[in-house]
């Protein structure tokens, strides 16, 4: 690697972790202000690097647009692929990746239990708005007008007899999910499958996708699902963290 781009590229390394003064930069590069300051004109010109009013030297502009470009190149499926291996390897159940698009919850991958029982579910398959941990997590991120619209033009289709039916009783539990960070499906979709879920969150602190874990009873009962709650919140955050998340106030929730 030539030197001018190796100095360059600490330069910007050294602003990722906050502005730095002209001064400061010459220091922790180990060479002249007149050095930095021919890098940091190339920089500026090509919108790397912003110089404020007091000239103190921020990341510009271009830096934003190539993280957006890096994560939307690897897609969310495949930055959350390794922690999703990991859950499932960790805990033996079920694990899902899903999003919300065009008004339907659908899932982007799937793990599989290492039970002999199993969910059947598929990816790309729509799931229910109101009976799924998953989708619950996803609906409680939108705006309260936006989630009042779905919930008011759902079916509320009763699979079992612990199954949402109006739109009441979903905006309310929608309201803690946001609370609590998670949530869960107690046997709502299918009898005998309990659920949670947690968050994705991006770089704004969007939710942007959700994982879930799904376990038949006969494997784990409600409470030893829910006993999984902390490995499956540290996976979510793990994968937040990979989108370019970075809570300020400690972990923030989901649902599956």
């Amino acid at each position: 690697m030539s030197q001018s781009l190796s100095r360059a590229l600490t330069i910007l390394i050294r602003l990722g972790e906050g502005p730095r003064t002209m001064d400061q930069l010459a220091e922790e590069l180990g060479v002249h202000k007149t050095t930095v300051l021919r890098l940091v004109r190339t920089l500026e010109e090509e919108r790397f690097v912003h110089r404020d009013r007091s000239h103190g030297f921020h990341l510009g502009s271009r830096t934003f647009e190539l993280s957006h470009a890096a994560l939307a190149q690897r897609g969310i499926r495949d930055i959350a692929a390794p922690h999703l291996a990991g859950l499932n390897r960790s805990t033996g159940q079920t694990v899902h990746l899903g999003v919300y698009e065009g008004g339907d919850v659908v899932y982007l991958d799937k793990y599989e239990s290492r039970q002999p029982i199993r969910m059947y579910s598929r990816i790309g398959a729509p799931m229910p708005l109101h009976a799924t941990a998953i989708a619950k997590v996803l609906l409680a991120d939108l705006p309260a007008a936006e989630r009042e619209r779905v919930a008011a033009r759902l079916d509320y289709t009763r699979f079992t007899d612990r199954t949402i039916t109006d739109a009441a009783t979903l905006l309310t539990e929608l309201r803690q999910v946001a609370v609590q960070g998670y949530a869960v499906d107690d046997a709502e979709h299918e009898t005998f499958i309990n659920c949670i879920a947690a968050p994705v969150r991006d770089a704004s602190g969007a939710v942007v996708a959700g994982i879930s874990l799904s376990v038949p009873d006969v494997v784990l009962g409600r409470d030893q699902v829910r006993a999984l709650l902390p490995e499956l919140r540290r996976t979510a955050l793990d994968v937040s963290a990979d989108c370019g998340h970075h809570p300020v106030n400690g972990p923030a929730g989901g649902g599956a």
